[in-house]
């Protein structure tokens, strides 16, 4: 089998009613997918996630550009080998950013692929799956007009719960003294229910605000803190997890083997967040795992992007192993972003849903999902 063609489908749709994260404006979601063909007529499709407010024609050009001439006639079967060519041939102006979001579209498509050469679903292929079901949970609580929305967001908290989730993740990084506000009305909203937050700043702070920040949101007893400074400040994360009582996680703006070998080693945080769209793709995630594993941290998907990258993420959970074993452990769970996502719900035939309060992980070969080209063709950009 050779790889004939790639296929590069950049999307986009303006939003109704643009909302804010800590570092600007989202007035419209985009997406950048491939399509690897083959000469047996099997294809797969990959996602490359554009990162906060990047633009999804980097991560296309880059494919176009950069990797399609590594990749017309080799053996979609040969992932690692692949994934090293492309890695070695982009070192020089790559290693991380949208390159490496772009070796991670190519990636995915190569492995949903091989799931439907061999029959099989990709967590199969990745050695099996330890769950077959994963609880998700609700990212959201995005600003629409900035400061001072903290009974907005407390029944945005009552919605979440009435949809299924217990677990939540508040969006926070607009101000120490709004972030304490907004969390003290959703925790009076939520008392008495059994729910669990966690908390994103989107590296928002520094040192000294993200430290004053967790310490006054100690009394929540949150899952996790996630990305309390700056991707490069990797002694900030270790000074976090050393001063706070909750975990430290991080990751989804460090990409490869390569950067969270850096990140682990340094006793950075407690749960790793490989974004499989941009750290390298399935691949890439193996070698994570595997040294994440070594250093005793838990490997949670961070997942933003369309239901592309959903379906990836959904198979390396199922194949991720707890970190810590026991009877009762804590399971790694899926992010579900709740913001107004076209691509996430109409860009597949069969949409991730909550069951009972669980995402189910499908035993269909490859990703296990069936692309909507009348979707593409709606948001096809340009």
């Amino acid at each position: 089998m050779k790889i004939t063609d790639l296929a590069i489908h950049v999307l986009k749709s303006p939003l109704s009613e643009p909302f804010a994260f800590s570092q600007g404006w989202v007035r419209q979601r985009s997406a950048t997918l491939v399509e690897v063909l083959t000469d047996e007529g099997i294809s797969g499709w990959g996602e490359a996630f554009a990162q906060g407010l990047e633009p999804p024609e980097i991560a296309a050009t880059v494919i176009d550009k950069a990797l399609r001439p590594l990749l017309i006639g080799a053996d979609p079967l040969d992932t690692e080998v692949l994934w090293h060519r492309m890695y070695h041939m982009t070192r020089d102006y790559g290693r991380k950013g949208s390159v490496v979001a772009a070796i991670s579209a190519v990636d995915i498509a190569l492995w949903d692929i091989a799931g439907k050469f061999h029959g099989t679903p990709i967590y199969k292929l990745l050695g099996g799956a330890f769950r077959t079901r994963v609880q998700p949970y609700a990212t959201g609580f995005y600003r629409i007009k900035g400061r001072g929305e903290g009974q907005r967001l407390a029944e945005e908290a009552l919605r979440h719960f009435e949809a299924g989730f217990t677990l939540m993740k508040v969006k926070l990084g607009y101000g120490v003294e709004d972030d304490i506000a907004s969390m003290r009305e959703i925790g009076r909203a939520i008392q008495g229910k059994p729910i669990r937050l966690m908390v994103d700043t989107n590296h928002a702070y520094g040192r000294a605000e993200a430290l004053r920040l967790g310490r006054a949101l100690e009394e929540h007893d949150l899952r996790w803190y996630e990305e309390p400074v700056v991707p490069e400040d990797v002694a900030g994360y270790t000074e976090m997890r050393a001063k706070l009582s909750m975990p430290i996680a991080g990751g989804e703006n460090e990409h490869t083997l390569f950067g969270f070998r850096e990140l682990l080693a340094a006793g950075a945080v407690d749960i790793a967040q490989p974004d499989i769209g941009s750290c390298g793709g399935i691949t890439a995630a193996r070698h994570i795992m595997a040294l994440a594993q070594s250093h005793g941290v838990q490997v949670n998907p961070h997942v933003w992007g369309s239901a592309i990258a959903q379906a990836a993420s959904l198979h390396v959970i199922a194949a991720v192993p707890v970190a810590h074993h026991s009877l009762y452990p804590q399971e790694p769970v899926l992010e579900y972003d709740r913001s107004s996502h076209p691509f996430r719900r109409e860009l597949i035939q069969e949409p991730i849903e909550l069951v009972d309060g669980w995402v189910h992980v499908t035993d269909k070969p490859g990703l296990g999902i069936e692309v909507d080209r009348a979707t593409i063709d709606r948001y096809r950009a340009g």
